[in-house]
Protein backbone atom coordinates (compact mmCIF):
# COMPACT_ATOMS: atom_id res chain seq x y z
CA UNK A 1 0.00 0.00 0.00
CA UNK A 2 2.38 2.14 1.04
CA UNK A 3 4.44 1.45 -1.99
CA UNK A 4 1.80 2.73 -4.18
CA UNK A 5 1.24 5.49 -2.13
CA UNK A 6 5.21 6.55 -3.19
CA UNK A 7 4.82 5.57 -6.55
CA UNK A 8 1.51 7.80 -7.50
CA UNK A 9 3.78 10.99 -5.20
CA UNK A 10 6.63 10.08 -7.56
CA UNK A 11 4.31 9.84 -10.79
CA UNK A 12 2.26 13.31 -9.74
CA UNK A 13 5.73 15.11 -9.57
CA UNK A 14 7.09 13.88 -12.50
CA UNK A 15 3.95 15.26 -14.29
CA UNK A 16 4.06 18.33 -12.48
CA UNK A 17 7.78 18.63 -13.15
CA UNK A 18 7.02 18.04 -17.21
CA UNK A 19 4.53 20.46 -17.07
CA UNK A 20 6.37 23.42 -14.99
CA UNK A 21 9.03 22.62 -18.03
CA UNK A 22 6.67 22.83 -20.60
CA UNK A 23 5.43 26.00 -18.99
CA UNK A 24 8.98 27.61 -19.26
CA UNK A 25 8.91 27.44 -15.29
CA UNK A 26 12.48 27.37 -13.34
CA UNK A 27 10.98 25.08 -10.66
CA UNK A 28 10.69 22.19 -12.89
CA UNK A 29 13.65 20.64 -12.41
CA UNK A 30 13.22 19.79 -8.53
CA UNK A 31 9.81 18.15 -9.43
CA UNK A 32 11.97 16.19 -11.82
CA UNK A 33 14.66 15.15 -9.73
CA UNK A 34 12.32 14.06 -7.07
CA UNK A 35 9.44 12.30 -9.06
CA UNK A 36 12.68 10.64 -11.16
CA UNK A 37 14.25 9.59 -7.76
CA UNK A 38 11.38 8.49 -5.88
CA UNK A 39 9.90 6.40 -9.01
CA UNK A 40 13.45 4.83 -9.06
CA UNK A 41 13.40 4.01 -5.23
CA UNK A 42 10.13 2.58 -5.63
CA UNK A 43 11.30 0.08 -8.76
CA UNK A 44 14.67 -0.57 -7.25
CA UNK A 45 12.75 -1.68 -3.77
CA UNK A 46 10.20 -3.97 -5.67
CA UNK A 47 13.26 -5.39 -7.72
CA UNK A 48 15.70 -5.91 -4.98
CA UNK A 49 13.85 -6.96 -1.75
CA UNK A 50 11.30 -9.28 -4.11
CA UNK A 51 9.97 -12.52 -2.20
CA UNK A 52 12.61 -15.38 -3.62
CA UNK A 53 11.67 -18.74 -5.01
CA UNK A 54 12.68 -20.24 -1.00
CA UNK A 55 10.20 -22.54 -1.55
CA UNK A 56 11.15 -24.32 -5.02
CA UNK A 57 12.48 -27.77 -4.72
CA UNK A 58 16.17 -28.11 -4.25
CA UNK A 59 16.25 -28.26 -0.51
CA UNK A 60 18.96 -31.01 1.25
CA UNK A 61 18.44 -32.28 4.24
CA UNK A 62 21.79 -32.35 6.72
CA UNK A 63 23.07 -34.02 9.26
CA UNK A 64 22.75 -31.62 11.58
CA UNK A 65 20.47 -31.46 14.34
CA UNK A 66 19.94 -28.94 17.47
CA UNK A 67 17.62 -28.12 19.88
CA UNK A 68 15.93 -24.89 20.04
CA UNK A 69 16.82 -23.21 23.42
CA UNK A 70 13.52 -20.28 23.19
CA UNK A 71 11.23 -24.21 22.29
CA UNK A 72 13.18 -27.35 23.35
CA UNK A 73 12.17 -28.48 20.34
CA UNK A 74 14.20 -30.64 17.82
CA UNK A 75 15.59 -29.35 14.70
CA UNK A 76 16.67 -29.84 11.27
CA UNK A 77 18.63 -28.10 8.90
CA UNK A 78 17.97 -28.00 5.65
CA UNK A 79 20.22 -26.47 2.92
CA UNK A 80 19.22 -25.16 -0.71
CA UNK A 81 22.99 -25.71 -2.56
CA UNK A 82 21.94 -23.54 -5.75
CA UNK A 83 21.31 -20.35 -3.22
CA UNK A 84 23.15 -21.28 0.09
CA UNK A 85 20.58 -20.63 2.04
CA UNK A 86 19.77 -22.72 4.97
CA UNK A 87 15.88 -23.58 6.50
CA UNK A 88 15.22 -24.74 9.93
CA UNK A 89 12.45 -26.68 10.55
CA UNK A 90 10.96 -28.57 13.46
CA UNK A 91 11.20 -33.15 13.63
CA UNK A 92 8.38 -34.69 15.30
CA UNK A 93 8.72 -36.49 18.17
CA UNK A 94 8.89 -40.24 17.85
CA UNK A 95 5.84 -41.97 18.23
CA UNK A 96 5.52 -45.66 19.25
CA UNK A 97 4.87 -46.84 15.82
CA UNK A 98 6.88 -44.24 13.62
CA UNK A 99 9.48 -46.31 12.24
CA UNK A 100 11.62 -43.27 11.41
CA UNK A 101 11.45 -41.19 14.08
CA UNK A 102 14.26 -38.52 12.31
CA UNK A 103 12.14 -37.51 9.09
CA UNK A 104 11.69 -33.78 9.55
CA UNK A 105 8.00 -32.05 9.21
CA UNK A 106 7.81 -28.92 7.71
CA UNK A 107 5.37 -26.43 9.76
CA UNK A 108 3.93 -25.36 6.76
CA UNK A 109 2.53 -28.85 5.59
CA UNK A 110 -1.14 -29.84 6.61
CA UNK A 111 -0.11 -33.72 6.91
CA UNK A 112 0.79 -35.21 10.18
Amino acid sequence: MLRIAVAVIAFALLLGGVAARAAGLPASMPLLIWGAVLLLAVVFERWRYRPNSSNAGGWQPTDERFIDPQSGQAMQVLYNPHSGERRYIPVMPAAANDPDPHVPVDPHSQSR
